[in-house]
């Protein structure tokens, strides 16, 4: 009997006559180049460095695309987000030492949201590798120790031979599930040396699915099925997965009321009759979450943000499917099931064929939605509604939008309509400053076709205002919004509440506006009654743009904090 993978693919003759004469020039670098072609790459983000120049050399002998930013956390940031809206391995080259660290914390990021980045750095020379001194420039006595708490896995290359299965096997890694960052390491010496391996024409790597155990999926069926007040929390994992037509599916046969988490964000339709939105920081919402006979989680470790900060206690049965081990039961026991959100529900769509009818969903949907509207109404906070409201006028329904830590992003973790899976990225996953306005420049590299939106603070702007450099340089079509209050406006509020006083919060920051015309890029400022229609009209036009808001806001007052 002859297997499938038994079988051996035999080179044609110009093949072979390719692989005994391979063309001359070529260098270590040229076969990671090939090797990412080979994999279906075609866009590359990065710096160069010292000792990594022999992988940026070969990138000018390649057909693939380069994307340099002005710094290695930022391009970084970039490749995240071209791999959460393409769904592909992002590539992102940096060298050793000061550059690879200085990716970290986007690496961090792209962890925590499961972004596929496949992360290449350059090491320095084999003869320094295993942790002696030897005074090399960038040294450090092991530095793939500083990924491998941070990324999914890491691959140290020392020869040219190892270099296509080693990227392979990181490029399988982070397009497994749950998808995530990968590191991999390669000498200056190993980059730099000319080769005679054959140029790498062949590539393949598959990533493995998760699909879930069957006998766990007919438990969960059953308890979802029989349920009296079932209802769905629906995290990034549904996005990630693009499960979120199946997840609608499911729902309407269950007739299941869904939240999504910040992370979920357009897993679900904003104004389905069962969607309860994504106001997960409302004591209202948590209530209803409670009061759940079976509960739902796909795609959702219920972390601190997703579980009103740990106050959620669910009384009832709570089904967990999770393609991250580590998470499955970690904060509530569950029925753990080790999936794909995508593999998972359609498993559940077959096993449950008979709808279930409740027409007191929506109007139990309609109860919660009110009260939250209630409280926040109460609070005297029309500027900061009317400010969401009119960046979703201006945002075109399908164009996506990335989101810094800021007041603005916080209310619209929770309030904004999306419109859209995979549509609105934040970097809720890790928290770190500095993320919209890169991410969004990778967004446009991926499609150039539709406007691309960013919000910043003025302390976040200043992470990433060297990238106005790069959206100049590429024509990227990012309209970024800066939200200017004088400092860090959510910090500030935390002291206060906390303190009475603040410190470290006020910044003196450029005129933003200026500051992008000195670069080229239109700026202009804005008021809250102009913000809607300069926005659409920076969005409208082609080409990088700023628009700058001169505004202090204020958040929703919490509902995990009692006195």
């Amino acid at each position: 009997m002859t297997h499938d993978h038994d079988l051996v693919l035999r080179p044609t003759a110009a093949q072979r006559e390719a692989a005994l004469n391979p063309p001359p020039g070529r260098t270590g670098g040229d076969l990671v180049v090939e090797t990412l072609a080979g994999l279906g790459a075609t866009t590359v983000f990065g710096l160069p460095g010292q000792h990594a120049l022999g992988l940026f050399d070969a990138l000018r002998r390649s057909g693939l695309r380069y994307v340099g930013l002005r710094v290695e956390n930022n391009a970084g940031f970039a490749a995240d987000a071209y791999g959460r809206i393409t769904g592909e391995a992002a590539p992102l080259l940096v060298s050793t030492g000061p550059g690879a660290l200085t990716s970290l914390a986007a690496l961090h990021e792209a962890a925590a949201a499961s972004a596929p980045v496949l992360a290449i750095g350059s090491q320095v020379p084999t003869a320094g590798l295993g942790g002696g001194r030897h005074g090399y420039l960038h040294e450090l006595p092991d530095q793939a120790a500083s990924f491998r708490g941070v990324v999914k896995s890491v691959h140290t290359v020392r020869t040219q031979s190892q270099i296509p299965s080693a990227v392979a096997a990181a490029w399988e890694s982070a397009l497994t599930a749950p998808h995530g960052p990968v590191w991999v390491e390669i000498p200056q010496d190993v980059l730099l040396a000319e080769t005679v391996i054959p140029v790498v024409t062949g590539a393949d790597a598959f990533p493995e699915e998760l699909p879930p155990r069957p006998e766990l999926t007919a438990v969960a069926a059953e308890l979802l099925a029989s349920a009296a007040r079932p209802a769905i929390i629906a995290g990034g994992g549904v996005v990630r997965a693009d499960a979120a037509g199946k997840l609608r599916q499911l729902a309407e046969r269950l007739s299941a009321p869904v939240v999504t988490t910040f992370g979920g964000k357009g897993a679900f339709p904003w104004t389905h009759p069962l969607s309860l939105q994504s106001w997960l920081e409302d004591r209202h919402t948590t209530d209803f979450l409670e009061d759940a006979d079976v509960l739902l989680v796909v795609g959702s470790g219920l972390g601190e943000l997703s579980s009103n900060y740990h106050t959620f206690k669910p009384r009832g049965r709570v089904v967990q499917i999770e393609a991250d081990l580590g998470k499955l039961e970690s904060n509530h026991p569950a029925l753990g099931i080790h999936a794909d959100a995508r593999l998972a529900l359609q498993a559940l769509l077959e096993t449950i064929e008979e709808p279930r009818q409740d027409a007191s969903a929506p109007e139990r949907v309609r109860e919660v939605l009110a009260k939250v509207r209630a409280r926040i109404d109460a609070q005297g906070l029309a500027l900061e509604q009317d400010l969401l409201a009119s960046v979703r006028r201006a945002l075109p329904s399908r164009a996506p939008s990335f989101w810094d830590m800021t007041i603005l992003a916080y209310w619209a973790w929770s309030a904004f309509d999306p419109r859209g899976a995979n549509t609105m990225h934040s970097a809720q996953g890790s928290g770190g400053l500095g993320y919209a306005f890169p991410a969004a420049l990778g967004a446009a590299v991926a499609d150039p076709t539709t406007p691309v939106l960013a919000v910043s603070g003025d302390g976040g702007a200043l992470y990433s205002v060297a990238e106005l450099a790069t959206a100049r340089q590429y024509d990227l079509n990012v309209t970024w919004l800066i939200v200017d209050d004088g400092g860090y406006g959510i910090l500030r509020e935390y002291m206060t509440d906390s303190f009475g006083a603040t410190t470290g919060t006020e910044l003196t920051r450029p005129d933003f506006a200026a500051l992008a015309e000195s670069f080229g890029v239109p700026g202009v400022r804005t008021s809250p009654e102009t913000l809607a229609e300069d926005l659409a009209k920076a969005l409208a036009a082609p080409g990088p743009s700023v628009v700058v808001l001169p505004a202090v806001l204020r958040m929703f007052a919490p509902t995990h904090v009692t006195g």
